[in-house]
């Protein structure tokens, strides 16, 4: 246990969050009271115009002192320079106290693009914003090019963006089975195989109950996600494409996904039915190409399953097809990783989206790590390194970026496309420039002011059957402010 001390501020969730990157393992006990048994000690408070911060870890003491002269407008502004200024005090003394930089730096949001993307809506050049994410941010080199990179292509997706247009997102939270990883909300089909007309039979209400909305605001697209969709057998899935087509005008939709996800949930019929729908996008997703692990992960499908499934929704007619990798998988090393690569790119899908392993608290595998051995930082840094050199020899271009919490190494998850094959969904929740309206059990719809930067939330209950029960009540909380997203869209 570390015993942490917090003196002159309220960031202990910053603070708490930068530490567990640099301890992932350790368990924190913060305090406001200094004690002789504290491990580290972080203070700060306003002096007049600077900010003045101190970091104690254990006998040494690293000192930092914000000595230029500060405008404060806004108290808002007070506190988001303090909580800057005292994460990169805390980040420079952990560098100095473990020998070990973060890759990331100081940033341990989800969002890393949006501070360049704000940086480049202000008119400043690279060369400046790099100077800054090095020094404010100590973020390194080869990831700030990330973050420059994803950035500008994000940028060609948004300035297309209409005004008053939104996306929609449908969730459906059934999978064959859980992966040993996952902490999403979703629940094993066949245990569940009772409720699944009736949660179809509540998520089509809810999204029949703003056909006159749809009317009257512009749509760019749709996203069904989970969950696996495609674990609802051919009738349900008939039932809710067509639901999509009655209710949401998808002729002016530019972009309709459904995550196909896992192999074995897929078949021929399901292709044609999401094909002749309008379906344009699909995922499938095989997350690793080693049979050995996904039996660990505890996926019932093989290596061929996969492949089989990528050529059978070629042969249907899918010119836009995801697939995602987990780079850290339990068991697995670089060589592993590198012939999952290997195969993936004989298949030649579209995109690649790569997540970085992500150890999540509700997960089976963050309850029984001591079962699994699992890739140490550098080797998710080599391995990660070579997959982006893959992707630009396959033409594949970094689009999507966002990071989680307890990532194996504190790295990032990277979306990589085909140019004009980049998921305009994906760009679009991730750098929330856009209203996006969702259904479903767990699913959030976001309202997004762009004249004010402001985001609403409104959530749906995640739980299956209390959805079932309270699908008005759902609808209710959306239709409340109806008349809010007609405002804000008039003005984005």
């Amino acid at each position: 246990m570390i015993q942490v001390t917090l003196v002159g501020h309220e960031f202990q969730y910053e603070i708490e969050h930068l530490l567990r990157a640099f301890f992932p393992q350790a368990r924190f006990n913060f305090s406001t009271v200094t004690s002789a048994d504290q491990d580290m000690q972080v203070i700060s408070m306003w002096k007049d115009d600077r900010f003045y911060a101190k970091v104690e870890v254990e006998d040494q003491t690293y000192v930092k002192e914000h000595k230029e002269h500060i405008t404060i407008t806004k108290e808002m502004d007070r506190r988001k320079i303090a909580k800057r200024l005292l994460k990169k005090v805390l980040y420079e003394a952990l560098v100095a106290y473990t020998k070990k930089p973060l890759p990331w730096g100081i940033l341990t949001g989800i969002r890393p693009t949006k501070i360049v993307q704000e940086a480049l809506e202000e008119g400043r050049s690279e060369k400046d914003i790099t100077k800054e994410l090095l020094e404010t941010f100590h973020i390194q080199q080869d990831k700030i090019d990330l973050m420059l990179a994803v950035a500008k292509a994000e940028k060609q997706i948004l300035d297309k963006n209409k005004v008053g247009e939104i996306s929609i997102y449908i969730g459906i939270p059934f999978c064959p089975t859980r992966c040993v990883y996952c902490s999403f909300t979703s629940y094993p089909i066949l245990q569940w195989k009772d409720q699944v007309d009736k949660y179809i039979d509540a998520l089509i209400k809810e999204i029949k109950a703003f056909h006159d909305f749809y009317e009257q605001t512009p749509i760019r697209s749709v996203y069904i996600g989970g969950g696996t969709p495609t674990s609802l057998d051919e009738t349900q899935l008939q039932r809710l494409l067509d639901a999509v087509n009655m209710y949401i005008p998808m002729e002016s939709v530019e972009e309709w996904t459904i995550e196909a996800g896992r192999p074995d949930t897929i078949t021929l019929e399901k292709l044609q039915m999401m094909k002749e729908a309008g379906v344009g996008r699909i995922s499938i997703n095989p997350q690793t190409m080693q049979n050995k692990t996904l039996e660990v992960i505890g996926r019932q499908h093989t290596v061929d399953d996969i492949i089989q499934a990528f050529y059978m929704a070629k042969e249907v007619g899918f010119h836009c097809i995801n697939m995602d990798l987990i780079v850290g998988l339990p068991g697995e090393n670089i060589d592993d990783v590198k012939e999952t690569w290997n195969q993936l790119s004989l298949l030649k899908p579209d995109n690649i989206t790569i997540h970085t392993m992500a150890i999540k608290r509700a997960s089976y595998l963050h309850r029984n790590q001591e079962k699994y051995h699992m890739m140490d930082t550098n080797e998710v840094e080599e391995i990660l390194a070579f997959i982006e050199e893959q992707a630009k020899f396959m033409g594949l271009e970094p689009y999507y970026l966002y990071r989680q919490k307890n990532m194996v190494g504190n790295f990032e998850n990277v979306g990589y496309a085909l140019l004009g094959k980049e998921c305009i969904y994906n760009v679009e929740i991730m750098e929330e420039k856009q209203t996006i309206l969702a259904f479903g059990a767990g699913a959030a719809t976001k309202i997004v002011d762009l004249s004010t930067n402001a985001i609403q939330r409104i959530e749906n209950v995640k739980d299956v059957q209390h959805y079932i029960e309270r699908t008005e009540e759902m609808i209710q909380r959306k239709n409340s402010v109806k008349n809010r997203i007609f405002q804000v869209n008039r003005k984005n």
